[in-house]
């Protein structure tokens, strides 16, 4: 058979991926974001408890632009893996595997994610 005549597969970039797929994408990826956050956070832990020259260093480190930037980041992270583990435990319990529920459920758990985050943010600045 000739190899020569047939088509080539389009690469991924051609095709428009679902909102399922890209929220379950987005979920694996926060996932390790979460847990490279919580090395972060142990440093940070782990420079209050060695002494004052070593907490401010970590402290500049976070309250730096990139710092504050990181933050945000896990913090985006982390309501988005809470909202989506709320969906799979929905799902562990029978509910929304209908198409239209899956997506709506995608939906509001996106919703969550950005008004969990702006709330996070408007209690640190006003704190």
């Amino acid at each position: 058979m000739s190899t020569r005549n047939r088509p080539l597969s389009p690469h991924l970039d051609i095709y428009r991926l679902p909102l399922l797929a890209i929220m379950s994408i987005t979920h694996r990826i926060t996932g390790v974001g979460l847990v490279i956050g919580l090395f972060a956070l142990a440093w940070w832990l782990c420079a209050a408890a060695s002494g004052p020259e070593s907490y401010a260093a970590a402290q500049a480190v976070f309250g730096s632009f990139l710092g504050k930037l990181f933050l945000l980041g896990w913090t985006i992270a982390l309501f988005f893996h809470l909202s989506h583990g709320i969906r799979h435990l929905l799902w562990d319990s029978g509910w929304g595997f209908e198409l239209s529920q899956a997506y709506l459920s995608a939906k509001i758990a996106l919703g969550a994610t950005a008004v969990l985050t702006v709330l996070a943010i408007a209690i640190y600045l006003v704190a």
